[in-house]
């Protein structure tokens, strides 16, 4: 059977492996498991959004509200945008879908830095587009500038702070950057981990509302799997004029988000403390990998998010170590697919994380 030819040289996307998987294949019990890989919130999600969806389990058999009304306006009142200007998706990588199809096709270009989000790739070949990297894993903005002058891209993505790297980028450098660019050219800036950013160097929040005011070609995504512990639930949003997200709605089937994930993402949005505690804990956490990283001489990225990456250049390949920490139970991320001899490791709670320095160092 032939499909078609736009698929061939995609690589599959590896999500982080799941507990289950290295029990069956290691025989571990689920207990002595530390999944680090998937970055998600080690606390969960917040206990009023446990009990608003427990209520909810018996409209399982109802389809959601189409026009997802109490979530969109809950977002458009968190940024002071207008409800029309709000678009949601399954996961922010449903919405980086519709921009590619809206956008691309086989003749165009899309541009990204030299390592980040896999799906930008993946979805851009989807639709036969070539994808223009920068030479840097971090956006700099004169070798995004250079390749946007040199490729003329349809689109731009823009992931800060960056996956799987964790580097964020300067607000006033994003918005000299974008003065520079063209308004036909649309550029997507990724904010996954924004609210990590946000709460760790104001310099690198980035608001919706200010951004798609100033820059009416410009697209902002945000997530519920992250700060908000919802990963499971896979809700994305994306902020942008009236005029993209009408070109986004004309791509969105119907239903897209359960029942259960909209009641999820609007509680959860309305339970700052829960957000604000899960950040302050992440990065209170993170110092103890610093001091770590620091003490064993391994160059771990300045991270503007909820994990590390720890570069081991030529001491060990990422693979061999990722596949040893997988023996004993601890599940990280290895980027050598990335091409960086590196791991990316979520930052768990002060028992995990101390599990994970004690198997790192008995496998290293």
């Amino acid at each position: 059977m032939t499909f078609n030819t736009t698929l061939e040289g995609i690589k599959t996307y590896e999500a982080g492996k799941p507990i289950e998987l290295v029990v069956r294949e290691f025989g571990i019990a689920p207990s002595e498991i530390v999944k680090l890989a998937s970055n998600e919130n080690p606390k969960g999600c917040s206990p009023k959004v446990q009990k608003a969806v427990g209520k909810m389990l018996s409209a399982m058999s109802r389809y959601p509200d189409d026009s997802m009304f109490a979530l969109k306006k809950a977002l458009a009142a968190r940024f002071d945008v207008a409800e029309k200007e709000v678009i949601i998706g399954a996961g922010s990588d449903q919405i980086i879908e519709f921009l590619i199809h809206a956008k691309a096709n086989d003749n165009a270009r899309v541009l990204m830095s030299a390592v980040t989000f896999a799906m930008y790739e993946i979805y851009a070949r989807h639709v036969g587009a070539e994808v223009i990297r920068t030479p840097s894993y971090e956006h700099c903005f004169d070798e995004f500038y250079a390749a946007y002058e040199a490729h003329d891209p349809a689109i731009i993505f823009i992931c800060t702070p960056n996956n799987p790297t964790g580097d964020a980028v300067d607000r006033e450098a994003l918005y000299k950057f974008l003065e520079k660019i063209d308004g036909n050219t649309l550029v997507v800036v990724d904010g996954a981990y924004m609210e990590y950013a946000a709460h760790k160097d104001p310099t690198k929040a980035i608001a919706p509302k200010e951004l798609i005011e100033r820059f009416k070609n410009v697209v902002y995504l945000g997530t519920f799997s992250k700060a908000y512990g919802l990963g499971g639930m896979r809700v994305g949003y994306g902020i942008a004029s009236e005029t993209i997200i009408d070109a986004l709605y004309k791509l969105r089937p119907p239903f897209n988000i359960t029942t259960l994930s909209l009641e999820a993402a609007t509680v959860a949005l309305d339970d700052d403390a829960f957000v604000q505690e899960s950040v302050q804990e992440c990065f209170e956490q993170m110092r103890q990998y610093e001091i770590f990283a620091a003490k064993q001489g391994i160059e771990m990225i300045p991270s503007y998010t909820n994990f590390v990456t720890l570069q081991l250049h030529n001491e060990q390949k990422s693979s061999d170590l990722a596949l040893a920490l997988l023996k004993k139970g601890i599940i990280v991320r290895d980027l050598s697919s990335y091409g960086l001899n590196a791991i990316r490791v979520t930052v768990g709670t002060p028992a995990q994380n101390q599990r994970f320095f004690e198997q790192f160092m008995s496998v290293l």
